[in-house]
């Protein structure tokens, strides 16, 4: 139990300390617009003293595709359209419980906008139980949780992709029907094209855990994430990873290349320790979103960004763009894989359908945030689980069954 009188001495200091955090924070932010402002008149320089020395910087740091004072109005988008999202939740595994096992819940949503069908709001279980899923990546020196985390990504892009692609897999095996009966004569009013359709998944599509694993665990990971992504490709369906109050940095440290006090920006020589304060330093720890806040208005995009973190080179083609944009209620970051980003119609219009539902949820997009509350175990789901899984486990002979004293005495407290 918290101890609320004891708590309420250390508030004093802890509102002291972010008073003067405020201030601070509002001279990094005053020195990142002079920066940006005198960044405007050489940006092509900056471009390509990064490219050259990309090897040498040792900070994550984005190429700008677009001019910096880039700020463009998102299109309105169609009435008629369709939004699918997936989410995912699980069971941990614990030596206290019944049996040693976990289970993922992958959320599913597709919502039809405009064209009279019924939605789909259901979830996909799966349970773990056997040793090369409980066990196999422990030679890796992978916890069991990690790994389950991990597989879990993993499923959600399956999934997306399955729902992004049932609509072209319908068409396709109509086509494959032999002896089918001549087709029926032209409607006098044909049947629409297929409606746009975009693919949100909630965070972001640079899976940065993946640079800590060793390559064989990252190859049961990465491929089926990326089979999937072109799947969508394929199905012309974008795919959008939408990242609520990002706290990344990638788009500011680009300003870091303007503050650097040495001739080139050889990072590997002249300040190899990066976890030290550094010259350019100037904006740490200021945020990509603190910066754009002041530059957008409230349905506007800033500029396109080219990512340049290291595990991209794993992702072949699907390499990760971005952008910031200005939803309403706080500056969310986009990403989009390449093919979504080069493709200038298919990219406006999934940011006219991002808005859209981010209007509909209130300033969250509604179809993630379904997907999540599809996904979510609560505890009762996870009593009944394990109250399922234990008449399994007397129907098949087995003794003894039961949780660990130790859970048992957690959940009885007499305090």
């Amino acid at each position: 139990m918290l101890d609320l009188t004891k708590l309420a001495g250390q508030m004093q200091g802890l509102s002291q300390h972010l008073s003067v955090e405020a201030v601070a924070s509002r001279q990094r932010l005053e020195l990142a617009q002079q920066n940006l402002q005198k960044a405007f008149d050489c940006q092509q320089d900056l471009v390509e003293r990064q490219e050259k020395w990309r090897d040498r910087i040792l900070f994550a740091n984005a190429t700008p595709l677009e001019p910096l004072n880039t700020c463009i109005d998102i299109p309105i988008p169609p009435k008629v359209h369709t939004v699918i999202a997936t989410d995912g939740s699980q069971i941990a595994p614990s030596h206290h419980e019944i049996a040693y096992c976990y289970l993922l819940n992958i959320g599913r949503v597709v919502l039809h906008y405009g064209q009279n069908r019924y939605p789909i709001l259901d979830s996909l279980p799966e349970v773990f139980y056997r040793p090369e899923d409980l066990y196999a990546s422990r030679q890796w020196g992978i916890r069991t949780e990690e790994w389950m985390s991990f597989r879990r990504t993993s499923s959600e892009a399956i999934v997306l992709a399955e729902l992004a692609c049932s609509a072209h897999e319908k068409e396709s095996a109509n086509t494959k029907q032999s002896n089918s009966p001549p087709p029926p004569p032209t409607p006098l009013f044909p049947s629409l094209p297929h409606p746009p359709t975009l693919a949100m998944v909630d965070g972001s599509l640079i899976y940065w855990f993946l640079e800590q694993l060793p390559v064989d665990a990252r190859n049961c990971i990465l491929p089926p994430i990326l089979e999937a992504w072109q799947q969508m490709r394929l199905a012309q369906v974008p795919l959008m990873g939408y990242v609520s109050a990002s706290r990344n940095v990638e788009a500011v440290n680009f300003l870091r290349l303007m503050a650097c006090p040495h001739p080139v920006p050889d990072c590997a020589s002249y300040c190899p320790n990066q976890l030290e304060k550094v010259p350019c330093k100037v904006f740490d720890p200021l945020r990509d979103t603190a910066l754009w806040t002041t530059q957008l208005k409230p349905g506007q995009r800033g500029t396109l960004w080219r990512s340049n973190a290291r595990i991209l080179d794993l992702y072949e083609d699907q390499t990760i763009y971005f952008c910031y944009v200005h939803v309403g209620t706080e500056i969310a970051r986009i990403e989009v894989p390449a093919w979504v980003a080069k493709d200038t119609e298919m990219f406006d219009q999934a940011l006219g359908l991002m808005l859209a539902q981010v209007q509909k949820g209130y300033g969250y997009p509604v179809a993630i945030a379904e997907a999540h509350n599809q996904a979510v175990v609560r505890g009762g789901d996870k009593t009944r689980f394990f109250a399922l899984l234990e008449k399994q486990m007397i129907k098949a002979g087995l003794k003894n069954i039961g949780t660990s004293y130790k859970e048992a005495r957690k959940r009885g407290s007499i305090a």
